[in-house]
Parts: C-alpha cells; sequence; structure tokens
C-alpha cells in the first residue's frame, strides 16, 4: 500500500515496515539492557523517520558535510530515536551498536553525545538546552551566509540549510527553552523548525500536573510560525500530515516555525501505551511480544530487521550522495564567482587563523592603569578587523563587559528599527538571558566556521552553569567573557561580587578558566584562546576586572598559565607569591617589602590553573621549585583552589565570606587584600616552612 499527497509524497509498506522496525529496535534495546526509555522513542518513530528519509538533506556518509541540515533531538532521553534513524539511514551504527544501547564503550549511550557517535550534531540530556542549541546553530547559519554568500537570493546559496530539532513537553518546561525560544522569534530565525511531542506524559504521570499553556499561543507571541497536526484513526502519527507540515515550516523564511504533534506514547503496546511507565522503563518481555504481534513481527524473535527493510532505507545513502554532489556543483559555482570569500571560506574551514593576525593585537603602555574588562574590548575590536568569523556580544551588560566588536552593526534580522541592523552583523545582542546565551553559543559552535564568544557578569555565571558544564563535556571552542570578577567592582554590593566562582568553575573538568593580571596579560590570553581553539578545542572563561590595575611589561609565558613575573635577588627564593588578576600587583608590591628586610621573594603570575597544569613537569617545577614550601597564594575569592599550590606550610589570602556595598579600595583593605598582609602571610609560611 502506497499513500500520495499532491507534494508527491510516498509512503510504501516498506515505510511502514521501517518506521515498525524503529520502534521494536527501541523496545528490544531497553529490554536486552533493562534500562531506558522506550515509549517516545515508539512513538516518535515515524517523525523520525519522516525527517531523516523524506525531508532533511543530509549524507549519511560525509556526517559533517558543510551543506547538510542539522537535526537535533532535545529530548536527549530518547535517545533511540535518534540512534534507530541513524543506523536505517546508514551512518556508522550497526545492529550490534543498538545491541549494546547503555553499555560500556557503546556508540550508543544513554544521552546522546557530540563526537562519540557519527550523526550526533549536539550532546542532549539536560531538557531545554537541546532548544537553545538549535537556535545557536540556526544564528550560525544565518552569520555563515553572511560571511560567504550574502547577497544570494533566498533559497539560492549553498549555505542556506534548515535547522531540525525534536522538542518534548519537558524541553518547553525549562525556562532556557523559553528564553532560546523568545530570542528566535525576534531573530526571525525562518531556516529553524521545531516539532513538538506533545504526548501529555512526563515522570510523574499526565503533564496536566504541571503544563496546562496554550503552546502554540506561546510560541504565536514569540513571533513563531505555528501548526498543529493530531493522530490518524487509531493514534498514531498523520505521517502525510506531518510531512505537509514539515515542508509548509521549512517554506516559511520570515519566522522560525513549530509544529505541535500529537503522539501516544510507547504506541502500539496494548497496555504499555499512555502510561507514565513507559516513559522510563522497560516494557517487559511479553508487553513486547505483544506489540511485535500487532504490528507483524515474530514474537520470538529480538532486533528482528528484515534485509529489504534495510536495504530501502539505506537509499539515504544514495539521496544523500546526489544532494551532496548537486552541492558541490553549486559550490562550485560560487567559487568561480567569489574566489576571495572562496580563500575565506578554505582558511575558515581547516581552522585557520589568517596571516599576521598576531601583528594587530595591541601592546599596553606600562605602568598605566587599565581595567581588564577594557584591555578585552580593545583587544577584541582589533581582532574583529582582521578575524571576521569572530562574533558575538552579551546578555545585556555590551557596555560594561566591553564586548561590542563593531558598534555599527548589530546582529539582527531585516525589518528591525535600530540603524545599526544588519541580518550579518557582527555584535549580537543575547538581551538579559544569560542561560540560553552559553547554551546558544553551544549551538553557534556545533554548528562551525565561525567563532563565538559571549559576555555578563562574573557572578552570573551561576545562571549559565549547566551549559557552561555542556560546553565542557563536549569541549567546545566558545569563550566566556566574565567581567566584574571580585569584590573589586565595589558598591553594587555582594549580589554582584563573585566569591565562589573562580572556584566553582574551575571545578568543572575541561573549562579553562583565565584570570589575567593587567591589560597585557589580557592580550596574550585572547590570543592563546584564539590558537588553542584552532588546535586543541576547549571552552575559555575569561575573568575581568571592572577597576583599573596596573600594566605590566608583556610576558609570552602567560600563555602558559603560570609563570615568573618577579624572581628572588638571591639564587633561590625563600618564599613564592602566587597571585592571579587584580591581586598580582598585591604580590608585586609584598615582595618589595619583604625583599627591603633580606627575603628573597618570587612573584608567580597565575593566570590560569589549567594552562600551568598542562606544562611539562620540568617548566612548572622551573615555576614552582618543590624544595620552596614558604608559599603564599592570593586571590580575591574562596581559597580552594590554592591548597594543591601552597602546600602545609603555605598561608593563602582569600575571601571566604560574602562582600559588601562599599568602593573596592575600602573593601580590599578591610578584607586583608593588601600589601602588608600579603607580606605578613609570607612571614607565617617561612616560619612554618622552617618548622
Amino acid at each position: 500500500m502506497s499513500t500520495q499527497t499532491p507534494d508527491s509524497f510516498e509512503w510504501t509498506e516498506l515505510d511502514r515496515r521501517a518506521v515498525d522496525t524503529a520502534r521494536l529496535l527501541a523496545a528490544d534495546a531497553v529490554q536486552k539492557v533493562g534500562n531506558g526509555h522506550p515509549g517516545t522513542a515508539m512513538s516518535l518513530a515515524p517523525a523520525a523517520y519522516t525527517i531523516f528519509q523524506k525531508v532533511m538533506r543530509h549524507d549519511p556518509a560525509d556526517p559533517e558535510w558543510t551543506g547538510r541540515d542539522r537535526f537535533v533531538l532535545s529530548p536527549g532521553h530518547t535517545s533511540l530515536t535518534l540512534y534507530t534513524q541513524l543506523f536505517l539511514a546508514g551512518y556508522e551504527l550497526e545492529l550490534d551498536d543498538l545491541k549494546a544501547f547503555r553499555t560500556q564503550g557503546s556508540k550508543t549511550p544513554g544521552h546522546p553525545e557530540y563526537g562519540h557517535t557519527a550523526g550526533v550534531e549536539t550532546t542532549t540530556g539536560p531538557l531545554g538546552q537541546g532548544v537553545a542549541n538549535a537556535v545557536g546553530m540556526a544564528m550560525a547559519a544565518r552569520y555563515e551566509r553572511g560571511l560567504f554568500d550574502p547577497e544570494a537570493p533566498e533559497g539560492e546559496s549553498p549555505f542556506d540549510h534548515t535547522i531540525w530539532a525534536i522538542v518534548s513537553d519537558g524541553d518547553l518546561e525549562e525556562g532556557v527553552s523559553a528564553e532560546a525560544s523568545s530570542l528566535a522569534g525576534h531573530q526571525k530565525l525562518g531556516n529553524l523548525v521545531f516539532l513538538y511531542d506533545d504526548n501529555h506524559i512526563s515522570i510523574e504521570g499526565d503533564t496536566a500536573t504541571a503544563f496546562s499553556e496554550d503552546v502554540l499561543k506561546r510560541y504565536e507571541a514569540y513571533g513563531w510560525h505555528v501548526q498543529r497536526i493530531e493522530p490518524a484513526l487509531g493514534g498514531d502519527v498523520d505521517v502525510a500530515a506531518l510531512y505537509a507540515a514539515l515542508k509548509a515550516a521549512q517554506a516559511e523564511t520570515e519566522r522560525p516555525s513549530i509544529i505541535a504533534m500529537r503522539t501516544i506514547i510507547a504506541w502500539p503496546a496494548p497496555n504499555a501505551q499512555n502510561t507514565e511507565a513507559s516513559h522510563g522503563s522497560a516494557l517487559g518481555a511479553d508487553e513486547i511480544a505483544a506489540t511485535k504481534a500487532i504490528l507483524g513481527f515474530d514474537p520470538e524473535q529480538s532486533f528482528e530487521v528484515a534485509d529489504e527493510v534495510l536495504a530501502h532505507a539505506r537509499r539515504a545513502l544514495d539521496r544523500g550522495a546526489e544532494a551532496h554532489a548537486a552541492w558541490d556543483k553549486q559550490l562550485a559555482t560560487w567559487r568561480s564567482a567569489n574566489p576571495e570569500r572562496a580563500r575565506l571560506f578554505d582558511r575558515i574551514v581547516a581552522g585557520q587563523l589568517p596571516e599576521g593576525w598576531q601583528d594587530t593585537l595591541p601592546v599596553f603602555e606600562e605602568g598605566k592603569s587599565v581595567a581588564t574588562r577594557a584591555a578585552s574590548g580593545k583587544v577584541l575590536q582589533a581582532l574583529g578587523a582582521v578575524v571576521p568569523e569572530l562574533w558575538g556580544g552579551s546578555a545585556d551588560l555590551a557596555g560594561s563587559n566591553n564586548t561590542t566588536i563593531d558598534k555599527t552593526s548589530s546582529f539582527l534580522p531585516k525589518g528591525n528599527p535600530l540603524p545599526e541592523a544588519d541580518p550579518y552583523g557582527r555584535t549580537v545582542h543575547f538581551g538579559i538571558r544569560e542561560f540560553s546565551m552559553a547554551a546558544e553559543m553551544n549551538g553557534i559552535a556545533l554548528h562551525g566556521n565561525t567563532r563565538i564568544y559571549g559576555g555578563t557578569f562574573l557572578v552570573f555565571s551561576d545562571y549559565m552553569r549547566n551549559a557552561v558544564r555542556m560546553s565542557a563535556l563536549m569541549q567546545l571552542p566558545v569563550t566566556y567573557v566574565w567581567t566584574h570578577d571580585s569584590i573589586g567592582l565595589g558598591e553594587d554590593g555582594p549580589t554582584h561580587q563573585p566569591v565562589e566562582h573562580l572556584a566553582s568553575l574551575r571545578a568543572i573538568p575541561g573549562l579553562n578558566i583565565v584570570r589575567p593580571a593587567d591589560a597585557n596579560e589580557t592580550a596574550v590570553a585572547w590570543a592563546e584562546i584564539l590558537e588553542r581553539h584552532s588546535t586543541n578545542p576547549a571552552p575559555h572563561g575569561l575573568a575581568l576586572t571592572r577597576q583599573g590595575v596596573p600594566t605590566l611589561p608583556v610576558n609570552a609565558d602567560a600563555a602558559k598559565g603560570g609563570y615568573v613575573l618577579q624572581d628572588s635577588s638571591g639564587e633561590t627564593p625563600e618564599v613564592i607569591l602566587i597571585a592571579t588578576g587584580s591581586e598580582v600587583q598585591l604580590a608585586v608590591a609584598a615582595r618589595e617589602r619583604l625583599e627591603a628586610d633580606g627575603i628573597g621573594t618570587r612573584v608567580v603570575s597565575m593566570p590560569s590553573v589549567e594552562w600551568f597544569e598542562e606544562q611539562p613537569r620540568e617548566y612548572r617545577e622551573s615555576v614552582l621549585p618543590s624544595a620552596v614550601k614558604a608559599r603564599v597564594a592570593v586571590e580575591a575569592g574562596i581559597g580552594l583552589t590554592w591548597y594543591r599550590f601552597v602546600g602545609d606550610a603555605g598561608r593563602i589570602v582569600s575571601l571566604e565570606h560574602f562582600g559588601a556595598s562599599a568602593d573596592a579600595k575600602t573593601l580590599f583593605a578591610e578584607y586583608g587584600f593588601t600589601p602588608e598582609n600579603v607580606a605578613a602571610a609570607a612571614r607565617e609560611s617561612l616560619a612554618a616552612a622552617r618548622g
């Protein structure tokens, strides 16, 4: 049997059989391992199959193809929704991988993991963030088009593609999705399509327990194109209606689109469908056997995949090759017409920076007082002139974060009334949406071909934390510009003064925190971050001062994370002072006092603990000789980071309580951040080291 629509949509018996195969593979995989989420994967199988087999432009033989559409499965717990389609379409997954679901070392972990499984565009699991990832991908797609082909008519550029996402009730309950969806509507991201799985079930049962709003009215208010489709007779997905809705959403280029699709979780399991148990538990052998019988499969077999079904589904490889070849031809035409942009494209795809880019970095005058946030702004503006793929902005704090790379060019859609508005602008206005900003930055980085940064106050990194963790988990080249990094911000008081934040962020594996001592260290830090994003991708957080700090001579060793800023007058130091950020000047002043008393003192500036710990043991020993037991660490935050560096005889000048509303000078004096107190701590450490 086949179904035909005026749009030439075809749905054959083999398509139906492939969908049912995907449903039962999901049920069997969860049953085999004994845990997982089968129900949603069963009910979403027709929708995911329609996207992968009928609508989305992709090439299973080349998952990294620049011209591909992107697909985001925001409810990552239903990872089998994605894995079964990757298997059927001919990505690198095979049946044994599905059989190894949720087991050590398999390609099919419990939640999809970027970089681990071919075809997985982002790591999802923490609900809501996939929504924001998809929004970021759509933003990146528009910026990429602006870099390479801004004059092309809509839909006629090789850089035009669609971001598809499946989202769930849980995603739409999370606040981060509201932040991101609001921005997407404001940005008129017409390349973004959400399929909302409206199955009315969560872990606690019917979503009526906590969720009753009219989602489509909310999205209509955001400025989205909205559609709703109802189930076919019997309760399954109406695939013809779904296909028509997906194509209509793709054709709507002035607004992002959302399609609400009512589904019945675990359909067509006779007893498990429409139950919360099917959300997160194996169905049981009897229920799976009964479901197989309903669908015309052998109840005695597990992981049954008919040869003709797999051959039919893997025609996606042929379609992908055809689409890829057509795109290659389109790209070749573009290259001929745009040789300069083609060279830019090749450089960016290769992850290279432009020749001579470091020559543009500013060098700041020694001795002059400059806030590191201001220095960062100067560096960004200098880099912006030569690194066009670098873009970013702030969560409505650009004037304080100094994150405006180009004041004349704001990333805003056509029709925005601001005079600097440009669909392909450099400066992003994320709005007061810190969490979604971070998750959108992840999506931008995942999309590729641009370099993104985003700023707010360091204290508000708390709002962003789970997305920052996801940056680290995926090892994404994003840069967080966190300013107002200590009690030095002054009168705004303890609500805005970060105390525990540096230590808590350093606790995230794979995240590099950089707190430069001065303007020149800030320039070195930016240069090192850009270099690392080309060769060793990882997220970075810059912690920058509000207040001015004295400018030190340029020292390239700052890129090693820790270095000898000033050495002892004697051959071997008696005491080492380790400091970061605005407290380095205190260590320098304390050294003068100690040296005046005949105590040989070394000052180590350590802008990045993570960078320093990457260095060879010999280098680290040269900076912090293990024979020198008298040490003091100085940082205007909790001292948790520093115990491993100072040892048993060491002392830490830190802040173990919240701040207060007063000027920076008063607070530093009140809380012991003075040269005198640092010198006193050094004498205590010397006494302890001598026993």
